[in-house]
């Protein structure tokens, strides 16, 4: 699903004027109703899903933005919205204690897992752009909201249908926000397959033979997570433009190494 298509104007607020997040979650309940395909489900079942999901840990994930969401039984498509924050924000429970400016909401069915976590990737990533979350706090109408939002949002790569030359991708990330917002990457790419490895640096074994051992620090030991995905070759050069856009020149990091292989052969899937 294009979040173009999913985002409509009804489901949208700019300078809305919200005191925490009880009324937060109930303002994402009345712009969602909006939709017609939340017509025949209660308020309060849409109003407890996203509190039970506020339960499991804050979708205030800092920087001034939240994406509260939950999944319903009984509906066939996805709500989207957006609301800006009147003035300096409101609590939110965020992981960084920052007041939030800007909410996205998604609810969506409950047997569409993998394209709700598309869906929060594409949020997540355009709204992660430097700039975005001021420049759609401030807008002043619901049309210029959803304006800027598309305006920042990468849309999912699509691969042309009957394409199946594949590129496995192997990408070794030691700092841990780093490995977070590139695994987004991948979530969003609705073709790949993807499977994460935790690993050890070989220094940790080497400081461990006598020989070795006053040559590594306890830095260089760190833990190493690893994503190997498979993705179509005519997606391979954007996404690498993508993870360049949260790391930089890769060729200047020492924490992240990436690596893109042919692949001879390729058949099955794995849920994720």
């Amino acid at each position: 699903m294009k979040l173009f298509n999913a985002l409509s104007l009804e489901t949208i607020a700019a300078k809305a004027k919200l005191a925490d997040k009880e009324e937060t979650l109930r303002e994402v309940v009345r712009l969602a109703k909006a939709s017609p395909l939340l017509e025949h489900i209660p308020d309060e079942t849409i109003l407890e899903k996203l509190r039970q999901r506020e339960m499991l840990g804050s979708t205030g994930f800092g920087g001034g933005i939240a994406i509260p969401h939950c999944r319903l039984e009984g509906i066939d498509g996805f709500v989207v919205g957006l609301i800006g924050v009147d003035g300096e924000g409101m609590d939110f429970d965020s992981i960084d204690e920052e007041p939030v400016r800007l909410i996205a909401f998604i609810i969506g069915p409950e047997s569409e897992s993998d394209e709700h976590i598309r869906l929060l990737s594409a949020i997540s990533q355009a709204m992660l752009v430097p700039g975005a979350v001021e420049e759609m706090a401030s807008a002043g109408t619901p049309e210029t909201l959803r304006e800027s939002f598309l305006r920042h949002v990468r849309d999912e790569l699509e691969v042309p249908e009957g394409e199946r030359g594949r590129h496995l991708f192997q990408v070794l990330v030691q700092e841990e926000s780093l490995f977070h917002e590139i695994l987004q990457v991948f979530s969003g790419i609705e073709s790949s397959q993807m499977v994460v490895v935790n690993a050890q640096n070989v220094g940790t074994y080497l400081s461990r033979i006598p020989l070795f051992a006053d040559l590594w620090s306890d830095h260089s030991k760190r833990d190493t997570q690893v994503i190997l995905a498979v993705v179509s070759k005519q997606i391979t050069n954007e996404t690498i433009r993508r993870i360049e856009r949260i790391t930089g020149p890769l060729d200047r990091r020492r924490d992240v190494l990436l690596v893109v292989q042919e692949v001879y052969y390729c058949s099955g899937t794995i849920e994720k």
